[in-house]
């Protein structure tokens, strides 16, 4: 399966990310090299890596939003990963657009930061969190994650920027795959 989830990114990544500068893969690879240089450990450099799987496996064309239409991916893609990968993964994949709207009712100056597109969308997802959904959101066990690879999201989006290449952050992910596996060995049977 990791074999065909690579594949998908190789064949669908050149598509461009919405109405940003970069492609799928550009920013999905930008994403993650920015998780590697803060030295986020393996977890969360997969999921900043596969942050936006779901962009690439709905059929609702390049730029959905333009038409007015939320694609739902970060739920899309956490639930197609979710088999694969443990909760520490997934759960910053499914929360990364709540943490923007969180960020946006909690940091002053957050939304001005960005993108024209991330702004159009941002009422497609919900808009800004009320202070009582912000608290919700903060209480969250990857909550804190999210955030995280929501801030490096941001800013993962810079035309021609050097990155490693997929096959790089492969082997984290298959890293964690195989950590994520060993764990599911050794945990005692309830």
């Amino acid at each position: 399966m990791l074999g065909h989830l690579q594949n998908l990114m190789l064949s669908q990544g050149g598509a461009q990310y919405g109405q940003e500068p970069v492609s799928q893969l550009e920013h999905a690879l930008q994403c993650a090299a920015l998780a590697e240089k803060a030295k986020a450990g393996s977890a969360l450099i997969t999921a900043c890596l596969l942050h936006d799987f779901g962009h690439l496996i709905h059929n609702l064309g390049e730029d959905c939003a333009l038409e007015g239409l939320d694609d739902r991916h970060e739920i899309l893609g956490g639930n197609l990963l979710e088999p694969f990968f443990p909760p520490v993964v997934t759960e910053p994949i499914r929360l990364h657009v709540e943490a923007k709207r969180f960020l946006c009712a909690t940091e002053k100056g957050y939304w001005d930061r960005l993108s024209p597109a991330s702004q159009r969308t941002l009422d497609l997802q919900g808009g800004i969190f009320s202070p009582e959904e912000a608290e919700a959101f903060r209480q969250l066990p990857h909550a804190a994650a999210a955030v995280q690879l929501r801030r490096w999201d941001d800013l993962a989006k810079v035309p021609g920027q050097l990155t490693p290449d997929l096959d790089h952050f492969w082997q984290i992910v298959e890293w964690e795959v195989l950590e994520s596996i060993a764990t599911d060995l050794t945990d005692p049977i309830e």
